[in-house]
């Protein structure tokens, strides 16, 4: 059952923002437990009657296990610059921060997509950075660049210029997920997201993106003192960034491991893995009843480790067969994706052919049928249609009568 409170719900003893970051600057992954007492508040049941209750959104049924008649869809990056719409309003507004940051133009650019092609999943409209100048890293984005973070940690000194999340700083976050919540009701789930700890930790030690991550790479060997420390903090305030964004309306919520593909996954153990066991552990002691996703890009050798951190489902990239994937991963975990991006520009056909193989392949328990990393810039919008029309036209009950889709 999703669970859902107002802001003022939060349990007391929420870091004051002057405190002094925890970490544990140690060459072994230790994450460094809040001293402060956690208590939680009653928290009031957003929908349905029970664990089973069909009123609940297709998607928290499908993840938990429960027999469904087809299998829920929802696009990343489902609402950006591939769509008409979203391109005329950001000819208004040309900022990406003010588009990302203004609970008005939020909710509009995260229904875009709604209303174009009612998907089973309402993503928030945001960008993984945006919690950092909550932290004390400001960044910008650059039109062509993308991120810059002109003051990057790299030493001890810039570490101690964190300070635990300012989360009344984000409340155009938390305002922009219960209007969502508002305007769907339970007719899809409403999805929140963060960026990992290694993630975000490769943008602010790098000072901007990156391709092959030399600095931090550098730093797991010259100075894991220094990128402990920065890990250690990031886990421990993205996990209440995550908190507060269910306690203020998402269903379910999505880490991005994006950059965790990039480290061989014996380094992935060190760096990655404990930060995000910790976020997952963190959470579902609040809410236990919420998914976690957690998905990395090129992560087709790191597939048990991400079951391995506790998250209800595991993000599937399109360069793994999602049979393999079962092989490995077994049928106790969810699963989401995994169809090729690019395959949106080919032939209706295709996409279809494609869906039926995914679908056949994923089995009729514990998928949702998403694309292997998001929408494209420049995908046509029709075929985006296509691929969830047929999402809710495709039945269980036919599929498994069907040949197999070679």
């Amino acid at each position: 059952m999703a669970l859902f409170a107002t802001q003022s719900q939060m349990p007391a003893g929420r870091p004051s923002s002057s405190a002094s970051p925890r970490c544990c600057p140690s060459e072994q992954p230790t994450i460094c437990r809040s001293r402060r007492s956690i208590k939680r508040n009653v928290v009031v049941a957003a929908a349905g009657d029970g664990p089973s209750s069909t009123k609940d959104p297709l998607m928290l049924r499908a993840v938990r296990g429960e027999q469904v008649e087809r299998a829920p869809c929802w696009m990343m990056r489902q609402a950006g610059r591939y769509q008409q719409s979203y391109r005329e309003l950001a000819k208004k507004h040309p900022g990406f921060r003010e588009r990302s940051e203004t609970t008005e133009l939020i909710v509009e650019i995260s229904l875009q997509p709604w209303r174009s092609f009612r998907p089973d999943g309402i993503i928030l409209f945001s960008d993984i950075l945006t919690p950092l100048p909550a932290m004390g890293v400001a960044f910008d984005i650059d039109d062509n660049k993308g991120p810059i973070i002109d003051d990057p940690i790299r030493d001890m000194e810039g570490i101690k210029k964190l300070h635990k999340v300012e989360l009344d700083t984000l409340k155009f976050v938390g305002d922009a997920l219960a209007q969502l919540r508002h305007e769907v009701g339970n007719q899809a789930a409403v999805l929140g997201f963060v960026g990992s700890p290694w993630t975000l930790a490769t943008y602010i030690v790098e000072g901007q993106s990156s391709s092959i991550y030399k600095t931090i790479k550098t730093m797991c060997y010259n100075a894991p003192d220094v990128l402990h420390a920065l890990l250690s903090h990031l886990a421990e305030e993205t996990a209440w960034y995550v908190k507060f964004q269910i306690d203020s309306g998402a269903q379910c919520m999505q880490i991005f491991d994006s950059w965790g593909g990039q480290l061989p996954p014996h380094e992935w153990d060190r760096w990655s893995g404990p930060y995000l066991r910790h976020i997952v552990q963190s959470v579902k002691s609040w809410y236990p009843d919420v998914p976690l996703t957690v998905y990395a890009n090129g992560s087709g050798g790191l597939l048990e480790r991400l079951k391995s951190t506790g998250a209800d489902v595991v993000g599937i990239d399109w360069t793994v067969d999602m049979a393999d994937v079962r092989k490995r991963l077994g049928h106790d975990v969810a699963v989401q994706g995994n169809i090729d991006p690019t395959l949106l520009f080919a032939s209706q056909d295709a996409i279809e052919h494609g869906v039926r193989q995914c679908l056949q392949k994923a089995g009729p328990s514990r998928h949702i049928l998403n694309l292997g990393h998001g929408v494209l810039v420049g995908t046509p919008e029709e075929n985006v249609a296509h691929m969830f029309n047929l999402s809710k036209q495709i039945k269980y009950a036919d599929l498994l009568q069907q040949p197999v889709v070679h």
